[in-house]
C-alpha cells in the first residue's frame, strides 16, 4: 500500500519524459526564433527540428567568426592610428601655420561670426576688430580669444544694429584682411 501512495505523490516516468520533451521543444523554438529569417532557405515551419538546430549552430559559428574578424580589424585600426596620428597632426599643423593668418567671416543673416587665426609674431588687437565691426553697423555680442601653442584664435559674434540696413560683409571682410595682412 505504501507503494501506491508514493506513486501518487511522484509523477510517473511518462509524465517526467513528456515534461522534458515539452521543455526541450520550447527551448528549440526559442533558439530558432532568434535566428534571422534570411538564414533559412525554406520556411521555418517546413524545416525539421534537427535542421533548425543545425542552422542555429552554423549561425552561432558565423557570429563568432564575425566577432573575431571585427576584433582583429579594431586592433589593426587602433595600432595604425596611434603612431600615424601624431605624424598627421604635425603635418596638418605645419600646413596650417604656413597659411596664417586666417580670416573667416560667416554671414548668418542678422548676425555675423568672425574667426581670426594668427601667429604670435603677427598679432593685432582685438579692439581693432571690434571697431571695424561697429563702424560697419554691427553690434558685438561676444568676443574671445585663446592662445594655443604659437597660434592665437579670435572669435567675435556680432548682430546687425539696424536690420533693414544690414552689414555689407564683403566690405567688413576686406577691412579685416587689410588689418591682419
Amino acid at each position: 500500500m505504501k507503494k501506491r501512495s508514493d506513486q501518487s505523490s511522484k509523477p510517473d516516468r511518462k509524465t517526467i519524459e513528456k515534461n522534458r520533451r515539452d521543455h526541450m521543444k520550447s527551448l528549440c523554438f526559442k533558439l530558432s526564433s532568434l535566428i534571422p529569417s534570411h538564414h533559412f532557405k525554406a520556411s521555418k515551419d517546413m524545416i525539421s527540428q534537427q535542421d533548425q538546430l543545425d542552422l542555429a549552430s552554423c549561425y552561432i559559428k558565423q557570429l563568432r567568426e564575425r566577432v573575431d574578424k571585427l576584433k582583429g580589424m579594431k586592433e589593426r585600426a587602433m595600432k595604425s592610428i596611434k603612431p600615424n596620428s601624431i605624424n598627421n597632426i604635425m603635418d596638418e599643423t605645419n600646413d596650417f601655420c604656413s597659411n596664417l593668418p586666417v580670416v573667416e567671416l560667416r554671414d548668418l543673416g542678422s548676425s555675423i561670426e568672425v574667426i581670426l587665426i594668427s601667429g604670435l609674431q603677427r598679432s593685432f588687437m582685438l579692439y581693432e576688430v571690434i571697431s571695424i565691426l561697429e563702424e560697419e553697423g554691427a553690434e558685438v555680442v561676444s568676443a574671445s580669444f585663446s592662445t594655443v601653442g604659437d597660434k592665437v584664435f579670435h572669435t567675435v559674434h556680432a548682430q546687425v544694429k539696424i536690420s533693414r540696413l544690414g552689414v555689407e560683409t564683403s566690405r567688413v571682410c576686406q577691412r579685416l584682411h587689410d588689418l591682419v595682412f
